[in-house]
């Protein structure tokens, strides 16, 4: 068993702690619950600032928060660090790799992980970037191919080692892209002194004809504009065929010379084994009713990226953004506390993404605007998301700093071999 400790009180199993499982927990009311969070780490994690830490912008205890210190403060409260193996709704049991839990109500708050659209190769040869390891991983490959291209003689392998290709054109893909021209811009010719900075290529591709399919027309071409000027080679229509060692093949035959390829080109859900086959959906995503029920099981919700509730205004399901799955746990929450059923209704706050410094978007329901003043909204929007007081803090010294002296002394390759430190 998970050791769970025994109440009266209903027991709330929340499996993830993402937007929508940590917003749950915290919003449930503790005299009517006995919550327990599942998750394979014992932090939340930012996912909106995982390129930063990537890109040397931002430290990895920055935008992470410890499980324990959020709940430190409320008994009922129960957190356990496991992997999620199975569930059983007919038993309302849920498997973990440490042992198994009952519940009375189950939320699933998984998120999602990154769509290699089961094709190995690129799974093997690109770098995700939804997690912090992974972040952690780019960063350090990213600072170790620099040094390596610094004593390669050989122009053509050198090419290998400095250009790098991001597929995809959506948020993540356009600000990887922006991040790394500035270090490109701004960082690189004072490090590296011994190479030619401009020798750095940045390829981003889209298969489709616009940048940031999920935003206005308006902002698709700003972010075209700006990444533009900022030396990126932007390759639109055309698709990633084969990453092979150094070299990424694209649909139209051309070959780049690249040992970074950042896989940004969509998301999926991990399927839960025990959840009837048909509940799925494109990508994994689990249908729901308006309450965030699962089909005919009213013990079992879901919220966030893995919640796929149809509408006449979504179609297709609402986007799989932190926003969404926010409102999905402030108004589950509500209706548990309150024993009602007030069906979901998504109200859309607009979304934003930045390229580099100055350079930002923000599409409201009713106005676009791009540049410094988008620039700002999105810094202050992302600074009160981030969770903890001392968080928000050290992003904000960061960010100032980096502002003024367009530096940040974060490029630090990570060993895990202790005896070669």
């Amino acid at each position: 068993m998970l050791q769970i400790p025994e109440t009266r009180k209903k027991r709330v199993v929340i499996l993830g702690a993402g937007f929508g499982g940590l917003t749950v927990a915290k919003k449930l009311d503790q005299k009517k619950h006995q919550i327990v969070i599942i998750d394979r780490n014992n932090y939340h994690q930012f996912q909106p600032l995982f390129y930063q830490v990537a890109m040397a912008g931002l430290e990895p205890s920055s935008i992470s928060f410890p499980l324990r210190k959020a709940f430190q403060n409320k008994k009922d409260v129960v957190i356990r660090v496991a992997e999620v193996i199975s569930v059983d709704p007919i038993q309302k049991k849920v498997e973990t790799s440490e042992g198994e839990c009952t519940y009375d109500v189950l939320i699933l708050a998984l998120g999602a992980t990154t769509n290699f659209y089961g094709n190995e190769q690129f799974a093997k040869h690109t770098y995700g970037l939804k997690s912090i390891s992974e972040a952690l991983q780019l960063r350090n490959d990213l600072f170790k191919d620099l040094e390596s291209a610094i004593l390669e003689r050989d122009y053509e392998k050198r090419q290998g080692y400095v250009d790098i290709t991001i597929v995809g054109g959506g948020a993540t893909g356009v600000e990887v892209a922006g991040a790394l021209a500035e270090l490109k811009n701004y960082i690189f010719p004072k490090d590296y002194t011994e190479l030619d900075y401009r020798e750095v290529d940045i390829y981003l591709i889209q298969s489709g004809d616009k940048l940031l399919q999920g935003m206005s027309e308006k902002s698709s071409i700003a972010a075209e504009e700006f990444l533009t000027k900022m030396g990126v080679h932007v390759i639109k229509n055309t698709k990633v065929v084969e990453v092979v060692g150094d070299e990424v093949t694209l649909g139209t035959g051309q070959k780049i010379k690249s040992r970074k390829v950042v896989w940004a080109a969509g998301i999926t859900c991990v399927k839960i084994a025990g959840l009837p086959e048909q509940l799925y959906t494109s990508g994994n995503r689990i249908k729901v009713n308006d309450q965030l029920q699962i089909i005919d099981n009213k013990d079992v919700y879901v919220v966030g990226d893995q919640a796929l509730l149809q509408s006449e205004i979504f179609p297709k399901g609402h986007p799989q953004v932190a926003q969404v799955a926010i409102q999905m746990a402030n108004q589950l929450s509500k209706n548990l506390n309150q024993s009602t059923s007030k069906p979901f209704v998504y109200k859309d706050r607009g979304s934003m993404a930045t390229i580099g410094r100055n350079k930002a978007l923000v599409d409201l329901p009713r106005f676009h605007f791009h540049g410094f003043f988008a620039w700002l909204v999105w810094l202050v929007v992302h600074l009160f998301a981030l969770i903890g007081a001392k968080n928000k803090v050290f992003v904000f010294i960061n960010w100032v700093w980096n502002y003024f002296t367009f530096d940040q002394s974060l490029r630090i390759i990570l060993k895990a071999d202790t005896k070669n430190q």
